[in-house]
């Protein structure tokens, strides 16, 4: 979850212990409404989101890792190969200048950022940049970038600033956190803090047309400061993407399109290890669904920057599994780095202050996994009701360890039926109506003979589509 360190278990906790929060909390309009007025996150619907941000999958790029290069240039050199796989928006992890004082490991953190208007020199010149959006925009790909609004690295010229820095009771800069020692805390009681925060933001969208931001741990800075940003870049780009690091109903509301659905994440571990049947899933899906705004967006994954490599954490078919489930279901779906081939080099923390190249040669090892990939983003891509649909969960004969959903669209239902253990399954889901066919999802794959909800046999781990047409 957070980017400089390992990842706290869960975003609240995180933000609990953090000096200052409740100070920075208040100082938020939506947050004061929100706690005036209960339940108003169940009947105040979300912001309104464009149709492509809607429509997205996002792939998120960590440049230093992405390529042998390890540079901007190293990213561009792949678009057509990302392109192909299906994906519409890439996520580039920062790429400023890396603070030197404090640093983490031989190269530090990415989110340790010593100049907001500096590109790190190992990633490449300004044009390097510009000609990656460019050359994404032409393949039909966005664009957005992580920016780091919560703190600097410790050399930062902001630290010469008086006032920019959040102090302890002795007039120390502090961290936002004890153990993200690389960062120090800045403070948006002060209005200058702000204001120079927004012009960091409006620099990179105008001087690099990007398509929006990701707004790396977004619930540490003021919702009013993520409102008052939204209507400036909005008038800089209209209809942009702002994703928020988080998992905090304020957020979306007025902000940010869509933020992280870190309880279902954690779910999803447990499932897969054991810990919880996979009605889990559904339990925390509907818990996401009654305390959030109707219509926010949930940004759903397996794996990112932050985490242990789902291929290693979950196994190679659980971890397909996972993804199965995070494209079929509502929300905005993440690839990130290299998960398309099963790679299992290591981010997070160490692993992120060091370089990590992806070893694109596990594709030969493991080739049925970007096909996985890219028929499944296809299967997304054809059908309204896997992208803007309704969700209505069903049961199944063995509830503990098959998941089964279905979405409505447009005149379009799909049936999901997932296999979420390693023991095959034969039964039945309660399927609501009749005149269910099988969709052959996989590109070569024909449908099983005689193959219904109500005779369903699943290999382990496997998914199965059905289809008809709504009434």
């Amino acid at each position: 979850m957070r980017s400089t360190c390992a990842a706290p278990a869960d975003a609240r906790t995180a933000a609990g212990g953090r000096l200052g929060t409740l100070r920075r909390a208040f100082t938020s309009t939506s947050l004061l409404l929100a706690l005036a007025l209960p339940g108003r996150s169940e009947s105040v619907p979300a912001r309104p989101t464009p149709d492509w941000v809607r429509d997205a999958v996002v792939y998120e790029v960590f440049p230093r890792a992405f390529s042998p290069e390890g540079n901007l240039a190293g990213v561009t050199a792949r678009l057509d190969q990302l392109r192909e796989l299906g994906v519409s928006v890439l996520w580039l992890m920062p790429v400023h200048e890396i603070g030197l004082k404090g640093r983490k490991g031989s190269l530090g953190s990415p989110y340790a950022v010593r100049d907001y208007y500096s590109l790190n020199p190992a990633y490449g010149q300004p044009e390097d940049l510009q000609r990656l959006v460019r050359e994404s925009h032409a393949r039909g790909l966005r664009v957005i970038l992580d920016v780091v609004m919560n703190h600097t690295a410790w050399d930062s010229p902001l630290l010469q600033r008086p006032g920019f820095h959040t102090r302890d009771a002795q007039g120390r800069v502090v961290s936002p956190e004890p153990d993200w020692s690389d960062v120090a805390d800045l403070d948006y009681g002060n209005p200058a803090v702000r204001a120079y925060m927004l012009h960091v933001m409006r620099h990179w969208l105008h001087a690099y047309d990007l398509d929006g931001f990701r707004c790396d741990v977004a619930w540490l800075v003021p919702t009013d400061f993520w409102e008052q940003a939204r209507l400036e870049l909005e008038q800089l780009k209209p209809g942009l993407f702002l994703l928020a690091e988080a998992d905090e109903p304020a957020l979306v509301r007025q902000a940010f399109d869509a933020d992280y659905a870190w309880p279902f994440f954690h779910a999803l571990n447990d499932v897969v290890w054991g810990l919880r049947p996979a009605s889990a899933l559904r339990g925390e899906w509907e818990r996401e669904q009654g305390r959030r705004p109707p219509g926010a967006l949930r940004l759903r994954f397996s794996d990112n920057h932050d985490e242990r490599r789902a291929a290693s954490r979950l196994g190679e078919r659980a971890a397909l599994a996972a993804a199965a489930l995070n494209f079929t279901l509502d929300g905005i779906p993440l690839l990130y780095n290299g998960q398309e081939i099963g790679d299992t080099a290591e981010s997070g923390a160490p692993a992120l202050f060091e370089r990590l190249p992806i070893f694109w040669g596990m594709e030969s090892r493991r080739p049925d996994v970007r096909p996985f990939f890219r028929d499944l983003i296809a299967l997304r891509a054809a059908s309204p009701a896997l992208r803007r649909g309704s969700v209505e969960w069903l049961d199944s004969d063995d509830p503990a360890r098959v998941l089964s959903y279905v979405r409505r669209a447009e005149g379009q239902e799909l049936l999901i039926a997932l296999n979420f253990s390693n023991r095959p399954f034969g039964g039945a889901v309660s399927a609501p109506g009749q005149g269910w066919t099988e969709r052959a999802w996989r590109a070569g794959a024909a449908p099983a003979d005689g193959a219904s909800p109500a005779r369903l046999v699943l290999r382990p781990w496997e998914l199965r589509v059905f289809e008809r047409r709504a009434n």
